[in-house]
C-alpha cells in the first residue's frame, strides 16, 4: 500500500516525542550505568523479539538475515547505543552527553552519503546548523558551573558522540536495507546490552533502587519510540528522523522539571524554543515540498 508523502515524518515525530520522558523516569530509578543498561536492555529486548516471534510469517529468512553483515551491524549498533547512553548519562555531566548525542544528524548524513549515495539538501545542513547552535546555548549557555573540561566531562562527550554515530549508522543501514526484521535486530542488541549490565552489576544488585521507573522505559518508552523512529528511517532520510530525534534532547528536561523540580534555566528554554522552531519551520517546508511533488 502507498504511503502518505509525510508518513515518515509524522511517524519520527511521534517516537521523538515518546522518547523525551525517557530522561525522567531514568532519574527516577535512582539506579547506576550498567544497572540501568541491565533492566533497560532486557525489558525493550524482550517485548521486540516476543513481538517478532508473534508477528513474524518469515522466521527462517528473518534469520538469515539477521547473520548477514547489515543485520550484524545493526544489533552491534543497537548494543552499543544502550551501554554507552546509560552510562554517559550516569558517569558524566548530562548536559555534555546531551550535547555530543545531537551530533546525531551530521553523521546520518554523512553515513547515508558513504553509504548509500543519498545527498542532503541545503536545507537539512542549514537546520542542522540552526538545531545545534539551539542546543549548545540550551546546554552551555549559562547556569551549568558544574560543567567543566575533566575527565568525567571527556568521557560523556567520547559516550555521546559514540550514541550519535551508531544511531546514525542503524538509522542508515534500515533505510538502505529495508528487508532487514527490525524487532528482531534490535531485540537482539538490547537482549545482549541487558544481558551485559545484568553480569557487571551482579543480580543481588539489580533490585536496588525504583524498578517501577525502569520498568516504563524498558517496556512502553524504549519499544515505541525505538521502533517508530527506525521504521520511519524507510520513509525519510536518516537525516530528517536524527533531527526530529533532537526533540528529546530539548523536550527531556522539561519533564525532569515537572517531574522532579529541577528548573531550566532561561538559556536553556531559549535554546529549546529555537530547536523547536527550527524543526517546526522544517518539517513545514518539507512537507509543502513533498506535497508540491505529489501533485
Amino acid at each position: 500500500m502507498r504511503q502518505h508523502p509525510l508518513f515518515g515524518l509524522a511517524l519520527a515525530t511521534f517516537g521523538a516525542l515518546m522518547l523525551t520522558p525517557d530522561a525522567l523516569f531514568m532519574r527516577w530509578s535512582g539506579m547506576g550505568g550498567y544497572q540501568m543498561v541491565g533492566w533497560r536492555g532486557l525489558l525493550m529486548g524482550l517485548v521486540f523479539l516476543i513481538l517478532w516471534g508473534l508477528t513474524s510469517k518469515h522466521r527462517l529468512r528473518d534469520l538469515g538475515l539477521l547473520v548477514s553483515g547489515y543485520g550484524i551491524g545493526v544489533v552491534v549498533c543497537q548494543y552499543a547505543n544502550a551501554t554507552l547512553f546509560s552510562l554517559g548519562i550516569a558517569n558524566a555531566p548530562v548536559a555534555v552527553v546531551l550535547c555530543a548525542v545531537a551530533t546525531v544528524p551530521v553523521f546520518a548524513a554523512l553515513f547515508a552519503r558513504l553509504i548509500i549515495g543519498e545527498p542532503t539538501r541545503i536545507a537539512t545542513w542549514i537546520t542542522i546548523a540552526v538545531v545545534l547552535a539551539g542546543i549548545a546555548l540550551a546546554v552551555f549557555g549559562g547556569g551549568h558551573g558544574d560543567v567543566t573540561l575533566d575527565r568525567a566531562a571527556l568521557w560523556g562527550a567520547l559516550a555521546g558522540l559514540g550514541v550519535a554515530m551508531v544511531l546514525a549508522l542503524n538509522f542508515v543501514i534500515l533505510r538502505a536495507q529495508p528487508q532487514i526484521p527490525i524487532l528482531l535486530v534490535i531485540g537482539l542488541g538490547a537482549v545482549l546490552a541487558g544481558a551485559s549490565g545484568v553480569i557487571v552489576t551482579g543480580p543481588a544488585l539489580m533490585l536496588q533502587g525504583e524498578v517501577w521507573a525502569i520498568a516504563i522505559c524498558g517496556l512502553v518508552i524504549l519499544p515505541v519510540s525505538f521502533f517508530s523512529l527506525s521504521l520511519a528511517s524507510r520513509y525519510t532520510h536518516a537525516s530528517n528522523v536524527s533531527l526530529l530525534l533532537l526533540l528529546e534532547t530539548v523536550l527531556g528536561p522539561l519533564w525532569v522539571w515537572l517531574g522532579t523540580g529541577e528548573g531550566p534555566t532561561p538559556m536553556m528554554l531559549a535554546g529549546g524554543v529555537i530547536v523547536v522552531i527550527s524543526l517546526a519551520l522544517y518539517l513545514w517546508q518539507t512537507g509543502r515540498r513533498r506535497m508540491a511533488r505529489q501533485t
